[in-house]
């Protein structure tokens, strides 16, 4: 088997029985804000289009699924591996630029193609991705592969039952736009962006750990920003502000922590060479004196790249809409979220107050206790964002129903809040249609805990994650002050009081296993 790095998350395995390109990407992504890391320009894009077999798109952020890409190298005809998500979005997607030979993977099950076996392995949580995320695992008999690409599984148990891979490919670098664009003095900005990192770094070794491949390739990411206004915002950031890990870097994170790992360095046109245990790799497109440019002299790289790629910048910006005037955004979006908000009574009791949009002249809010959309009139509010009208005028034009996946991502805008991050306000606007909605409220309801008490340490909790399900007696570490992390994303609760340190809501159910046996062994009166 040989797999070659397309850039980002994107790869082109060869195998036995057929060849998978997965989530090739040029950019620049949302809103001309993301271009892969380092350029992949350079690639033989016609030559992969021509030879791939089977299209795989792990999921449906810009940075993974690339419409102009697909129409320009990758036929119609070819077989589309879809993973099985709740609502139809990225299908809808895929069928609109003209493909129609789609396989639908179920979740966890094997799908045979001659001597090549393929597993998707689907999550469907508000929070995972644009309400969705998957892996790949792939096996031609001499070799197996896992692609994990931006996925987090919390069954791992079921993923790794397809067989321990020979080679790992998985995201150790952020996609996200905390605490950059915030309204935090620097100090704050630079303290939140090592925790991310740090995070970041935990959760990422917490799957090798697990997963035990001896041959890790760290993927997904940093990208390079190139816009003017965002280029500080690259790697660690100009004054550390920021929470990209490059793959360098987090290779030389790895060796420190856990040595019996071989990582390897996969960039555009690193080529792996799977043959069973034994692995090998070369650059095909880079020199290694143009990798150590790229990577130990970043700066001077990425000044080269914003010189030379400022017209790709300008060309998306001219194919925006034309600014809707402040009136007509209002009443557009009224009439767009307003039924939405009447739909998601979760949802609004979770955000529990106001939140500002300042969109160009137009000053609006949205009081989701009420569910409405009116003129901003010195309301208090929870989140204030301050976002280019432009950007909102062409998601309106769109219909883009997942602003995290175009507004957010391209980090073109300005947040602050009073309090803790609040996830549900967050999943409200990646979910502005009615599918969305309807399944996110169904989703929320479902996750009331039933689940059976277990043993963290001293403390007795429930043994599901109120955040993502995932199973505390595996991810779940408590402090010395009874403070309960899990490793999954690094939510935290104090379980004295069982409240949720990172968000607002997601309680957990809690006690000192001491102070339970007390009450067991007390006489009845």
């Amino acid at each position: 088997m040989r797999i070659t790095g397309l850039g980002h998350a994107g790869m082109f395995i060869e195998t036995v029985g057929g060849n998978i390109i997965c989530d090739p990407v040029l950019g620049p992504s949302f809103y001309g804000s993301w271009f892969p890391f380092p350029d992949n320009r350079g690639l033989d894009w016609e030559r992969f289009g021509r030879e791939a077999d089977f299209l795989y798109i792990s999921h449906r952020h810009r940075d993974h699924f690339d419409p102009k890409l697909l129409e320009r190298y990758i036929r119609k005809d070819i077989e589309v591996l879809l993973p099985e998500y709740p609502i139809d979005d990225l299908e809808q997607d895929i069928r609109a630029l003209g493909y129609t030979n789609i396989t639908y993977a179920p979740a966890g099950e094997i799908i045979h193609r001659g001597e090549l076996k393929i597993m998707i392995t689907p999550l469907r949580a508000p929070s995972d991705g644009p309400i969705g995320d998957s892996s790949l695992s792939v096996d031609d008999g001499t070799a197996s592969v896992l692609n994990q690409n931006d996925s987090h599984p919390l069954d791992l148990e079921k993923l790794l039952g397809f067989g321990k891979p020979d080679a790992y490919f998985t995201q150790v670098s952020g996609a996200i736009w905390w605490p950059m664009v915030y309204d935090l003095p620097l100090d704050a900005k630079q303290n939140f962006a090592k925790l991310k990192r740090d995070a970041q770094n935990k959760r990422a070794m917490y799957y090798i750990e697990k997963v035990d491949a001896t041959h890790v390739f760290p993927m997904a990411g940093p990208p390079m920003f190139l816009r003017d206004d965002l280029f500080d915002f690259n790697g660690v950031g100009r004054n550390g502000e920021s929470i990209f890990t490059d793959q360098k870097q987090f290779l030389a994170h790895m060796k420190e922590l856990a040595p019996q790992y071989d990582g390897h360095l996969f960039v555009p046109g690193t080529v792996v060479t799977v043959e069973g245990a034994s692995v090998s790799t070369e650059q095909s497109l880079y020199t290694e004196a143009e990798i150590a440019h790229i990577f130990d002299e970043k700066w001077d790289y990425l000044e080269s790249q914003r010189a030379s790629r400022q017209q790709e910048i300008r060309d998306e910006e001219a194919s925006r809409a034309e600014i809707i005037p402040p009136a007509e955004m209002l009443e557009t979006l009224k009439a767009w979220w307003e039924p939405l908000l009447k739909k998601s009574r979760t949802i609004r009791l979770g955000v529990g107050g106001c939140v500002r949009f300042k969109i160009g002249e137009l000053d609006m809010v949205v009081d989701f206790p009420r569910a409405k959309v009116r003129e901003y009139a010195g309301e208090e509010c929870i989140y204030w964002y301050t976002i280019p009208a432009d950007l909102v005028s062409t998601n309106i034009r769109d219909r883009e129903i997942d602003w995290s996946n175009s507004i957010f991502l391209s980090m073109q805008f300005q947040v602050g809040r009073s309090g803790k991050f609040n996830e549900f306000l967050t999943t409200f606007l990646k979910c502005l249609s009615v599918d969305r909605i309807e399944y996110v409220e169904n989703w929320y309801q479902e996750q009331t805990d039933q689940t059976e008490d277990a043993e963290v340490g001293d403390w007795l909790v429930q043994r599901r994650c109120p955040h993502l399900r995932a199973d505390l007696t595996k991810t779940g570490k408590v402090d010395e002050d009874g403070v309960l992390t899990c490793s999954m994303h690094d939510w935290k609760w104090d379980l004295n009081t069982g409240r949720c340190l990172t968000t607002s809501g997601h309680p957990i159910r809690s006690s000192k296993i001491d102070e339970v046996i007390e009450g067991a062994l007390r006489p009845a009166v």
